[in-house]
């Protein structure tokens, strides 16, 4: 099953989909789960998506298992013989193991009967715009929804054979931010008759730093971070318009609004003081990984029973939309070690192939115990 495994993660890694845009992807997963012994199966879809049933022998309460499908625009750089088929999209963010080691653990309970009920759901759109709210919202999980719910993600930088995550808050609340700013353009000889967007997005980005170092508790972790910003065409023409691309996170849910409040009151006297227009888009926004402590615990105590380690993971300022499921349904998410030299969402990421049997090991631990 291993060499199985490690085939399937290829074939899905070379066709790698943004969110809700996994055709292929859905076409190949349903091709393979069809192929299982269906005594026991369910299968419904939804969007993108795929939502999988496996009645119980005893059946007296449901466990969810969600993975993530999407990839990213992102051009792979890694060499691989096969590296993605798709110009410009890439599994830079270890989904398609994330799938594979669904598959093999959907694999064991279609061929052996679990003891409880188990969903498996596959989502679409987890790097954007966000598929975990929506999915929730549909009503596809109504008649099969979890007791108690788990995920995985992998760790580039923990090793091959070990697991990791905590009770409490594992990821942050995240929210992606967009400002776009109008002003009047014109020569750089006659600054006088225009409104400079270069000058008002610069000064927005310095003011901005004091938002978390003066508004919010010093215990209350969070960060504001711009990663891009454009303005203008040519040195010698002052710009009418900027725009600015960053991204907000919080370990406390009521801290986002905050931040945002104090974004948007600094946009409103930037256009005073600047005679300009500013726009703002929170674009996604997650909500924070939340683990619950009873169930740490007793993936702790399965993985105990396994050859795999167990350590305790730190807070993360990562986001991962999964934190919506764990906001309606106890349960937990966890870090899975790949050893890989380079990280998430990294054009070279190369996630050691060994890790899915170990995933798959540790979803099956915990499914067994429970």
């Amino acid at each position: 099953m291993e060499d199985k495994l490690i085939q399937i993660r290829r074939d899905l890694h070379q066709i790698p989909e943004l969110g809700f845009q996994e055709e292929k992807t859905q076409v190949y997963l349903l091709d393979y789960i069809k192929q299982l012994p269906q005594d026991h199966l369910q299968i419904k879809t939804w969007r993108t998506g795929i939502i999988v049933r496996v009645a119980g022998a005893e059946g007296s309460k449901t466990i969810g298992f969600r993975t993530d499908i999407d990839g990213l625009p992102i051009t792979e750089e890694t060499g691989l013989h096969f590296e993605s088929q798709h110009e410009g999209r890439m599994h830079a963010c270890g989904h398609d193991l994330h799938m594979t080691i669904a598959l093999g653990a959907l694999t064991a309970c279609a061929n052996k009967q679990p003891h409880q009920n188990m969903v498996f759901i596959f989502q679409p759109a987890e790097e954007g715009p966000g598929g975990a709210l929506p999915l929730l919202e549909s009503g596809v999980l109504k008649e099969w929804w979890p007791d108690e719910i788990f995920a995985l993600h992998i760790a580039p930088e923990l090793p091959v054979g070990t697991v990791s995550s905590r009770a409490g808050i594992l990821f942050a609340n995240t929210s992606e931010l967009f400002l776009d700013f109008k002003g009047k353009g014109g020569h750089a000889a006659y600054p006088h008759l225009t409104k400079d967007m270069v000058v008002a997005a610069s000064t927005f980005v310095t003011n901005m730093q004091g938002i978390v170092a003066r508004n919010l508790d010093p215990l209350q972790s969070a960060v504001i971070t711009i990663g891009k910003m454009e303005s203008g065409f040519v040195q010698n023409t002052i710009a009418e318009t900027a725009r600015l691309e960053g991204t907000i996170r919080t370990m406390d849910p009521e801290a986002i609004a905050v931040v945002k409040q104090h974004i948007e009151q600094q946009a409103k006297g930037l256009e005073i003081s600047h005679d300009c227009q500013i726009g703002i888009d929170y674009g996604s926004n997650y909500y924070q990984v939340y683990n619950d402590n009873t169930k740490v615990e007793a993936f702790q105590k399965a993985i105990a029973m396994t050859a795999l380690t167990y350590k305790e993971a730190n807070p993360a300022m990562t986001g991962e939309d999964f934190g919506y499921m764990l906001k309606e349904i106890p349960g937990f998410m966890f870090w899975l070690g790949v050893d890989s030299p380079y990280g998430l969402h990294h054009s070279k990421l190369t996630p050691d192939e060994q890790a899915i049997n170990c995933g798959v090991e540790a979803v099956l631990a915990y499914i067994n115990e429970t």
